[in-house]
C-alpha cells in the first residue's frame, strides 16, 4: 500500500486542488456525527420542534452565528498567513495533510479529553499507539518506552527537564529514607548524583517490591523540593530553543545552573569545546543534571552530533563514574529519521541509505544528503533518554501537536500523579498490558483527543518510514539543496548601478537555508543589516501585505551575545571587518524553511527562481527608491 503513495494527493493543495475529495470527506466526517447523535436511542423524542426552530428569536439567533462566522471568515482569509504557497519560505510551517484535517475535525465534534480514558475512550487508545509509532521510529523499544502527545515542543521540552530533575534527587531520596538506604550503602553523595539512569530505575523497581515507592518518591524533589546547585548543570546549545531557559525557571532550578555550549561554523554543538566543558566539570566534582542535543535548531537547522554526546556519556562513566541525562530537543527535526528507516522500520545501513533514495527517487543524484555527521546524529538517537518531536512541524500535522518520548517508561512513574475522581487504571491484572495513565503522568491537564485523532490517522496513512514520511520530506531537502544552491552561485542583481549579492549562511543539514542580501562595495555591517531588515518586511505578513507581495519569509538575528564568535564566520566571508563586527556584534538574516513539496521538480523549481530572481530585483529597486527619496527630502529640508 505504501509504495503506491502519491505525495500530492495528501494535500488539499495551494489551489485547493484536491477540494472535491476534500469537501467530500469534510461532509462525511460531519455526518456521521449527526448521524450519531440521531441513533444514541433513537426512542428519545427530539428536544426541539419544528414550531420552536421556526421561533423569530431562535432563527435571529441562528443569523447572528452566521455572521459572525462570516466576519470571522473575512478576517482569517484577510490577514492569516499562507503557508500552504510555495510563495511562502519562512517559518517552519506548510500545507498540512487532509486525513489529519479531517481527523481533528470529526473527533473533535465528539470533543474527547485525553485527561482521562473515562472521557476520552477512543482517543487515550490512539494517543498511546502514535505514541508508539514515534518510540518505533526514534528506535527505542516499544514495549518499554513510552511518548504521549503535548501541546508542543516547549512543553516536552519541560517534561525534559522534569524526568531529569525527579531522576537525579531519586538517589539521595533512598539514601534518606531508613527503609530503602541499604540499596546504596556505601555510596557517596557524589556517587549518587551520578548514576546512570537506567541504574536508577532498577533501584526503583525494587522499592515497589518492598512497597515503599511512595515514600521515597516523597522524599526526592517532588516532594521536598531542589537544591539546584547540588544536581549540577543543565548544559545546552547556544542554539537552544529559549523553552529551556524557561523550563529551568519554571522547575525551580535555575538559569544561572545552565552551560552554554559554543556551536561550531555550521551551528551544531561544538563537540571539542563539549568535550573541554565537561571534562571540566567531571574534574571539579561538579555533577552534570542533563545535557541537550539539537535536532533541527530552529534558526538554521542544523542537527548535532548526538553520536558524540552519547559517546561522551560513556566516556565519562568509565574514566569518571559519572552519568548524566541526555535529551534530544527534535521539536523541528524529529520526523526526519522516519528517512532512514526501511518498511520494516529498521535504521538503514548508510550505503544503502543512498541506493534505497536513488532507486525511489527519494533523494536523486547531485543531492548530497544525509551528510555522514547527520546520519550518525541520528542513528544515536536510539540512546537518548528522552526526545522532543513536533507533529505540527515536519509531521504537516496541524496546530498544536507536539510530543515528547522517553526510552524508558518507568521514568514516567518519578513524575505521575493519581486523583482518583479523574484518572484511572488502564489494562488488567497483566503487568505487560498496563499503559501509562495519560492525564495522571504528564504535565498538562485536559487536552484535545481530536489531536491524539490527527497524528493517529496521519501515521496510518503516511508510515514513518522512507516509503512514507520519507517521500514527503524528501520533497523539501531536495528542494533546499537546489535553494541553497542558487544562492551560492547567483549573479549578482544590478539596480541602477549598484550591486547586490546573495549568499546562503551555509549549506543546509536539513531543509532550512538561511541567506542575505549584501550591496558590493559597501563594508558596513550596519549597512549590511538594515537592508536585510528592509527585506524582511517588505515579505512580512507584519506589514499587513501579505496579499500584494510574490514572496514571504521570517528572519532573525545572529548575535555574538547569543552565539558568541560563530556569527562572526560568516560576516567576515562576506568581507566585513573584524573592527565592523566588533563594532556591531550580530548578523541579520533572511530564514527560509523550505518545506513545500510542491517544487520537486527540476523545471518547476528552475521557473520558480528565475521569478524569485525578478521578485528581488523588485524588492532591491523598491528599497533604493525609498532611499532615494528620503535623499531628496533630506536634502530639501
Amino acid at each position: 500500500m505504501s509504495d503506491k503513495m502519491n505525495v500530492d494527493a495528501l494535500f488539499l493543495g495551494p489551489k485547493s486542488e484536491n477540494q472535491v475529495f476534500f469537501k467530500e470527506m469534510m461532509d462525511y466526517a460531519v455526518s456521521e456525527h449527526m448521524h450519531w447523535r440521531s441513533d444514541f436511542h433513537p426512542e428519545d423524542a427530539p428536544l426541539m420542534t419544528p414550531v420552536t426552530q421556526h421561533q423569530p428569536d431562535f432563527r435571529d439567533t441562528l443569523y447572528r452565528t452566521e455572521g459572525i462566522l462570516q466576519d470571522l471568515s473575512a478576517r482569517l482569509k484577510t490577514k492569516s498567513v499562507p503557508w500552504f504557497s510555495p510563495r511562502y519560505l519562512g517559518h517552519m510551517n506548510a500545507d498540512t495533510l487532509m486525513v489529519s484535517n479531517l481527523a481533528y475535525v470529526m473527533t473533535m465534534l465528539y470533543n474527547p479529553n485525553n485527561c482521562a480514558h473515562e472521557a476520552s475512550p477512543v482517543t487515550t487508545e490512539l494517543e498511546l499507539a502514535a505514541g508508539h509509532d514515534l518510540c518505533r521510529m526514534f528506535g527505542y523499544d516499544v514495549n518499554k518506552s513510552w511518548a504521549h502527545i503535548t501541546s508542543g515542543g516547549t512543553v516536552a521540552n519541560y517534561e525534559g527537564v522534569w524526568v531529569a530533575r525527579n531522576l537525579k534527587t531519586m538517589p539521595l531520596a533512598i539514601a534518606a529514607c531508613e527503609k530503602s538506604k541499604d540499596l546504596v550503602e556505601g555510596m557517596t553523595e557524589h556517587q549518587l548524583l551520578n548514576m546512570k539512569s537506567k541504574e536508577i530505575l532498577d533501584l526503583t523497581d525494587e522499592l515497589k517490591k518492598r512497597g515503599i515507592f511512595e515514600e521515597v518518591r516523597a522524599l526526592t524533589a517532588r516532594g521536598v523540593g531542589v537544591d539546584a546547585g547540588k544536581l549540577g548543570k543543565f548544559l545546552v546549545p547556544r542554539s537552544k530553543h529559549y523553552s529551556w531557559m524557561k523550563a529551568m525557571d519554571v522547575l525551580g532550578l535555575g538559569q544561572e545552573h545552565i552551560v552554554p555550549l559554543d556551536v561550531d561554523g555550521n551551528y551544531r554543538t561544538d563537540v571539542e569545546k563539549m568535550r573541554e566543558v565537561t571534562f571540566k566539570l567531571m574534574e571539579e566534582g561538579t555533577p552534570i543534571l542533563g545535557m541537550v542535543s539539537v535536532v533541527g535548531t530552529t534558526e538554521e537547522g542544523s542537527i548535532d552530533a548526538v553520536h558524540e554526546v552519547i559517546k561522551l556519556r560513556q566516556e565519562c562513566e568509565e574514566k569518571y563514574g559519572a552519568s548524566f541525562y541526555v535529551h534530544v530537543d527534535a521539536a523541528y527535526g524529529g520526523y526526519v529519521r522516519s528517512m532512514f528507516l526501511d518498511d520494516d522500520n529498521q535504521f538503514m545501513e548508510y550505503d544503502a541509505l543512498i541506493e534505497r533514495y536513488r532507486n525511489d527517487d527519494v533523494i536523486p543524484e547531485g543531492v548530497v544528503w544525509p551528510k555522514r555527521a547527520v546520519y550518525d546524529a541520528f542513528a544515536a538517537m536510539s540512546e537518548a533518554d528522552s526526545i522532543t518531536v513536533d507533529p505540527h512541524k515536519v509531521g504537516f500535522i496541524q496546530y498544536a501537536a507536539g510530543a515528547v518520548a522517553m526510552k524508558d517508561k518507568r521514568i514516567v512513574d518519578l513524575i505521575s500523579y493519581h486523583a482518583a475522581y479523574v484518572f484511572e487504571e488502564a489494562g488488567d491484572d497483566n503487568e505487560e498490558d498496563k499503559q501509562v495513565v495519560l492525564g495522571s503522568s504528564i504535565m498538562e491537564g485536559s487536552k484535545a483527543g481530536a489531536t491524539a485523532a490527527a497524528v493517529w490517522a496521519a501515521h496510518r496513512l503516511v508510515p514513518l518510514n522512507v516509503s512514507g514520511y520519507g517521500h514527503v520530506i524528501g520533497r523539501g531537502i531536495v528542494t533546499a539543496d537546489w535553494f541553497a544552491k542558487k544562492l551560492a552561485t547567483a549573479e549578482p542583481f544590478v539596480i541602477d548601478g549598484r550591486r547586490f549579492e546573495v549568499r546562503p549562511l551555509m549549506h543546509p543539514d536539513f531543509h532550512m537555508v538561511d541567506f542575505t542580501f549584501k550591496e558590493i562595495g559597501n563594508d558596513s555591517l550596519e549597512a549590511h543589516n538594515k537592508l536585510n531588515q528592509r527585506i524582511y518586511e517588505l515579505c512580512s505578513y507584519a506589514t499587513g501585505r501579505t496579499y500584494t507581495k510574490d514572496f514571504l519569509t521570517s528572519s532573525t538575528s545572529l548575535s555574538e551575545e547569543e552565539y558568541g564568535q560563530t556569527p562572526r564566520i560568516y560576516a567576515e566571508s562576506r568581507g566585513f571587518s573584524e573592527n565592523e563586527w566588533n563594532t556591531v556584534g550580530s548578523v541579520y538574516i533572511l530564514r527560509s524553511a523550505v518545506m513545500t513539496h510542491f517544487l520537486r521538480d527540476e523545471i518547476r523549481f528552475n521557473n520558480y527562481w528565475n521569478n524569485l530572481r525578478d521578485v528581488f530585483t523588485s524588492l532591491l529597486s523598491e528599497i533604493i527608491d525609498e532611499e532615494n527619496k528620503q535623499k531628496l527630502a533630506h536634502t530639501a529640508a
